[in-house]
């Protein structure tokens, strides 16, 4: 069989569907399913990564240095990940995370700005820490370059490079054209290709598939599909799934199926859906993490939140830019009262 690398990110962007307020025995008890069940890398962190808590984005109730050494101690086998978006996270950011001892740590930066993560990789690199770059809105770039990017990034340091499908934009013949194209431009380095998806149309494990099919070699899921918006590929289904389709995963399937079990009793309310604004969402191309702003805002305005990000993907807004919400939603209520 060929293989893929589990990454799961549930105590990391499923911090996006609370508000970021996973507590630390939320955060202990599902490191130690996920570790139980083989997962190779469990993610944690603020939902926007190392340094991010902060009222723009939303407060976590547990601080990074705590969230990092809970988990530690919780994983016997698993590697533990961070994420890290500069602009939010520092250099002594990255330092505490290696201290803390995060074995992968991740850069995430938009898809066409891999220059923005040069500084970080290579201080990772000083540091001993297995670095990745994901590149961002990736619908908002060409396979060509994507691909072009990816070959820098791994210049710059990268021991995997991948796209996040951030938006949930994508349908499979999107991620085939892009992961091959990037599996092309950096296959002869051996660096490894990575896919996160997001469920915003309903399609995340079949562009999970996809993006192994064409080359990948990790592939992120969630637990429940627990992630910002309409959430990430659901961990517990794209695993059998790949495993049928010829690719060995190494996890154990009833172990994961208790770690999907505890995450559904003990993380969430309710596990993310495919509702209306996720699919405005997906369709705009717009970040799915700013469902919760634009929803607040827009009701203190009365203003149609599917307006809202239909303008916002006009405008090709980015993650980072939730003050761009605001502006929005103020114009969209002028021209309202205005007719």
């Amino acid at each position: 069989m060929r293989s893929v690398v589990i990454h799961d990110p549930t105590l990391r962007d499923g911090q996006h569907a609370v508000r970021h307020q996973l507590g630390v025995a939320a955060l202990r008890g599902y490191a130690e399913a996920a570790d139980a069940a083989g997962i190779p890398v469990v993610e944690v962190g603020h939902g926007n990564g190392l340094g991010a808590s902060s009222l723009q984005v939303g407060r976590a109730a547990v601080s990074d240095d705590e969230m990092l050494s809970t988990v530690r101690e919780a994983l016997r086998h698993s590697k533990m990940g961070v994420f890290m978006l500069p602009g939010w996270g520092t250099s002594d950011d990255l330092r505490k995370a290696v201290a803390h001892g995060a074995d992968v740590i991740r850069i995430g930066v938009h898809c066409t700005e891999t220059s923005l993560a040069e500084r970080h990789l290579g201080l990772l690199a000083e540091q001993g820490a297995e670095a990745h770059c994901v590149l961002m809105m990736s619908h908002m770039a060409t396979p060509a370059e994507l691909a072009e990017h990816a070959a820098r990034a791994v210049g710059y340091g990268a021991r995997a490079v991948g796209i996040m499908d951030s938006a949930g934009h994508f349908l499979p013949q999107d991620v085939t054209d892009r992961i091959g194209a990037m599996a092309e431009a950096v296959g002869p380095s051996g660096v490894p290709v990575i896919f996160h998806g997001h469920n915003n149309l309903g399609m995340a494990v079949a562009n999970s598939v996809a993006a192994a099919e064409a080359g990948a070699g990790i592939i992120d899921g969630c637990a429940r599909g627990f992630g910002a918006g309409a959430g990430n590929t659901q961990l517990e289904v794209v695993v059998p799934v790949l495993e049928r389709t010829g690719f060995g995963t190494g996890i154990d399937l009833y172990a994961l199926l208790d770690a999907a079990e505890f995450a559904g009793r003990e993380l969430m309310p309710a596990p993310p859906v495919t509702g209306s604004l996720s699919i405005v969402s997906g369709l705009a191309g717009v970040f799915s993490g700013f469902k919760h702003q634009v929803l607040d805002h827009s009701g203190r305005a009365g203003v149609d939140p599917r307006d809202v990000f239909f303008e916002l993907g006009r405008r090709q807004a980015i993650a980072g830019q939730e003050d761009l919400i605001v502006d929005v939603v103020a114009e969209l209520s002028a021209r309202k009262a205005a007719s």
